[in-house]
């Protein structure tokens, strides 16, 4: 049976009602698990159960195998058992099973020892084993058991060859008193060999063919001889046989035993063999009634010998005395109780005493606390008197909650990012140029039909494409709110429309939306009939909730054509009143009027269902093999940089060794000139020129010498000066060559994290990290399409700033278990910026940014990855913030001059000139 955790495997039996039920009615469905042959009354149930089947943490009893489910643990006992069953002598199967019953033995091993030491010199009628003939081994077969002959006249252990014709084999019957004395282990060994001495056993055996023995092919014999013994019927003693290795041994009797018998878990029970074994060898499963009562009496021991130990350990047992009258029994009872009570009050004083003790060390350890190691968990290092004193900022700022797009609304806000987030990162796939959140936000909120929106007809129409490419149902929409029909009311209506009336206006709108072209070059023309077609086929009131409400203000308009109230649905505060709709329309009128939540909750939609797309996954796979090739790179560049800047430091230090000899050797070559000159022998010569004409002639012919000497001295130095000039000058300028090279890895390197950047927000976008409060920290600039830098090193940005997420609910729960108060302590460390869970806010200002960084304590393990993270992308951060205000700023100008410059005729700005307006999809393909 397989093990879980080295416990048996328990299967599971069906219930009591579930057995009731059964015979009350048979015909009821159940879930059979055929493996196993389980039942199980429901799917939940089956389904935990083969789950529990699956994990990877069964163990195979016989092989020991671990990491493997239950089946395969299964299949190898199975397999395992097969090929010990074939390997095990068949006829000691039944001998040793019957020897093995009923025994009472505390561990299996020494049951094993037990059985092996009985009959490893006991054979019995067709085995085949192993004879020794003139230092030869031969495989044979034994045909008849023949026991010792007790009396005066023993048989003689001689073997005798004989080449007779093979007798008869032993019956099962006779085999049965073969070694009847020496196999029942309930007698002891000394006894056995007593009565029952295997040496004196004769074995009448025929010698087969020679296949099956290898080992006595360097044997005494020759060939002739041992063709001569092939076949031939011998009588032999258990001396000169022997079993094969892999047929009989501990290993493989212990495994033999372990699959046949079981035992219970009650002390000194019995190892008996399991019923349909002990029926197929003729082993008894009725325990006769002298061996029962030897087991409880077994039993019984053993209970009073753990009952009389347990005594022992709590105390000597009292001496048996004499009867006591009632009252001395009470006096007895009442000392009994005075001493209890004595030692209940002892026990108590010295419970209190201990505890007392114990608070008293961990206060004293408390006290001697030892240094903390940092970085460490945020929340345990608390800002000191002292650190307050010097500067330390103690209260973050504030992120804003109201500068949010679309912030009065917290659900639209997170559509609205997640789908901004998917259409700039997935650009390539989609063949959708980037846009700023801003533009984004304000596309979303252009409300004037006469003058289209370029940007929404664009993002809308690449999104159809990639849907169509997306498995769908045709009619999806209209089935679903038909359902819905049948759940509600008959005249239930949303905005003044039944559900009827809906689904007759949407069957003749968007059919053939899966093929109608969308040119680029007609503005996308009847993009609005295909959305609806879209949703049409891809959406249903389970997956789109509010499909109902957006259907019907996209097909039907009011009766009183209002355009304030289309205008006032677009802006930040939705009407209260609900607007009753009962005329029909069509996408493209009516398309201007939604309110920004439903275009966004259109968006969001389509953005979930484009994920799935292959076009998606496509890129996920290219951006995975493109982050290899940059890991792969950038190893590579930092090997070339290490080997760069190694060269470099070698470099230098050459050229400081060559100016400090120079130095040194200038100083050094002085010497010798002086002392030329202050040895010179041309004294001597003029002291002596008064003496001799000849003296003086000599004399100027070694200055002329020494002169030429002291000219050819000077041009070598001069060379090897001029030498060492050039060499320094060949060092400076590999020195500056090799300092050229590691720039360009260094700009390499930030243009791969660039890159990586861009690549790995294509698979998963991550939060730059976590301040102590686990409020999360993201910035979206540089993800997918977007790049942080354009031509010419132009700063870009996408959001302009850098959003903070509140914790999650979890981690509320974890600071919550905490000691400290830590609800007081966001208080005065966060004020109002203390966010909700996943309630959002941002920063726009970069000194928001400074403050916020300077506010991190980088004694912290989550806000030191958070300061180091923001100081990696800190040259991006910055500029793309200051980027977007300057925009926003000119921007915000701009109407003001418009107004009064040029359209001076007009009450309003040209607001085909906004920015959201102005902006071109440089990646479409659909321009035919």
């Amino acid at each position: 049976m397989p093990t879980c955790r080295r416990k048996r495997v328990v299967l599971t039996e069906p219930s009591q009602a579930l057995l009731q039920v059964a015979e009350t009615n048979p015909g009821k469905d159940v879930y059979y698990l055929h493996q196993t042959g389980e039942i199980f009354e429901t799917y939940e149930a089956y389904a935990a159960r083969m789950s529990f089947y699956r994990l990877k943490q069964f163990q195979c009893e016989v092989t020991g195998r671990s990491g493997l489910d239950y089946f395969q643990a299964l299949e190898s006992e199975q397999q395992e058992a097969q090929t010990m069953h074939s390997r095990f002598p068949e006829p000691l199967k039944a001998a040793v099973l019957k020897a093995v019953q009923w025994q009472v033995v505390g561990r299996l091993d020494h049951l094993v020892e037990a059985v092996f030491d009985r009959f490893k010199d006991r054979y019995f009628a067709d085995e085949k084993v192993y004879v020794d003939v003139q230092g030869d081994k031969f495989y044979a077969r034994i045909l008849h058991v023949c026991p010792p002959k007790h009396g005066p006249n023993s048989m003689d252990t001689e073997k005798q060859a004989s080449t007779s014709t093979s007798p008869p084999v032993s019956t099962p019957e006779e085999s049965v008193q073969i070694h009847k004395i020496g196999g029942d282990l309930k007698i002891p060994t000394k006894e056995t060999l007593a009565l029952d001495d295997p040496l004196k056993y004769s074995y009448n055996v025929q010698i087969l063919e020679e296949q099956h023995d290898r080992s006595h092919e360097k044997g005494k014999l020759s060939l002739k001889e041992k063709v001569k013994w092939s076949g031939s019927v011998m009588d032999v003693q258990c001396a000169v046989m022997s079993r094969d290795r892999l047929a009989f041994s501990k290993s493989i009797l212990r495994r033999f035993i372990r699959d046949c018998v079981d035992r219970d878990a009650a002390v000194a029970s019995p190892w008996t063999v399991k019923e349909a074994v002990a029926k197929h060898y003729g082993v008894d499963s009725v325990m006769p009634e002298e061996t029962r009562k030897g087991v409880e009496t077994i039993k019984r021991g053993e209970i009073d010998k753990r009952k009389k130990a347990w005594e022992d350990k709590e105390g000597p047992p009292t001496k048996k005395q004499k009867k006591m009258t009632a009252a001395q029994e009470e006096r007895v009872k009442a000392l009994a109780a005075a001493a209890e009570k004595r030692e209940r009050e002892a026990r108590e004083k010295a419970e209190k005493q201990k505890a007392k003790e114990e608070a008293e060390r961990l206060a004293a350890e408390k006290k001697k606390k030892k240094p903390i190691r940092y970085p460490t968990e945020d929340l345990d290092i608390q800002i000191s008197e002292k650190g307050k004193k010097i500067g330390a900022r103690v209260q973050k700022p504030v992120p804003s909650r109201t500068l949010l797009p679309f912030a009065e609304d917290p659900v639209a806000f997170e559509s609205f990012l997640m789908a901004w987030n998917f259409l700039v990162v997935y650009g390539q796939p989609l063949h959708l140029s980037a846009f700023t959140m801003d533009e984004f936000e304000h596309a979303l909120r252009h409300s004037a039909a006469e003058t289209p929106c370029v940007m929404l007809g664009e993002i809308h129409s690449t999104l159809i494409y990639n849907l169509r490419t997306v498995p769908f149902s045709r009619h999806s929409a209209v089935l679903s709110l038909l359902r819905l029909k049948d759940a509600l009311e008959d005249d239930h209506k949303v905005y003044g429309v039944t559900i009827e009336q809906l689904t007759a206006v949407m069957a003749d709108v968007g059919n053939n939306w899966d093929r109608v072209p969308l040119r680029q070059a007609d503005l996308r023309s009847g993009w609005e009939d295909a959305l609806l077609g879209c949703l049409k086929d891809h959406a249903t009131t389970a997956n789109f909730p509010r499909l109902r409400e957006i259907l019907t203000r996209l097909l039907f308009a009011p009766e009183s054509n209002l355009e304030s109230s289309a205008s006032s649905s677009s802006s930040r505060v939705s009407s209260a009143t609900p607007q009753v709709l009962s005329i029909s329309s069509l996408p493209s009128e009516r398309y201007y009027s939604l309110p920004p939540a439903d275009r966004i909750a259109i968006l969001a939609f389509m953005c979930n269902l484009a994920v799935t797309s292959k076009a998606i996954h496509a890129h996920m796979d290219s951006c995975e093999e493109q982050l290899t090739a940059l890991r792969k790179e950038k190893i590579e560049i930092n090997r070339m940089k290490k080997q760069y800047t190694e060269e470099m430091n070698a470099l230098s230090g050459e050229v400081e060794a060559k100016q400090n000899q120079t130095v040194n050797g200038a100083e050094d070559s002085t010497v010798p000139d002086l002392s030329d000159l202050s040895d010179s022998p041309s004294e001597e010569g003029s002291e002596s020129a008064s003496a001799t004409s000849g003296r003086r002639k000599s004399s100027s012919r070694q200055k002329d010498l020494r002169q030429r000497a002291h000219t050819q001295a000077h041009s070598k130095q001069r060379e090897i000066a001029r030498a060492k000039v050039a060499a320094e000058k060949q060092a400076q300028a590999e020195y500056r060559r090799l300092d050229e090279e590691v720039n360009k890895i260094e700009r390499r390197l930030e243009a791969i994290e660039r890159e990586f950047r861009k690549l790995l927000g294509a698979i998963r976008v991550k939060p730059l990290g976590k301040d102590r409060f686990h409020n999360r920290i993201w910035w979206f600039d540089g993800l997918g399409s977007t790049s942080l830098l354009g031509s010419g090193g132009v700063v870009q940005y996408g959001a302009g700033r850098v959003f903070v997420q509140g914790p999650t609910q979890m981690d509320v729960d974890l600071m919550s278990k905490r000691d400290d108060d830590i609800d007081s302590r966001r208080q005065e460390e966060e004020g109002e910026g203390m966010l909700a869970p996943n309630e959002w806010a941002a920063y726009t200002e970069p000194e928001e940014i400074d403050e916020f960084v300077a506010w991190l304590n980088t004694k912290g393990i989550r806000e030191l990855a958070l300061k180091n993270a923001m100081t990696k992308w800190w040259n991006h951060i910055v500029p793309g913030m200051r980027k977007r205000l300057s925009d926003v700023n000119v921007n915000a100008r701009l109407p003001e001059a418009r107004r009064s410059t040029r359209v001076k005729h007009t009450s309003g700005h040209d607001i085909s000139r906004e920015p959201y307006m102005m902006w071109t999809n440089r990646r479409a393909v659909n321009s035919a």
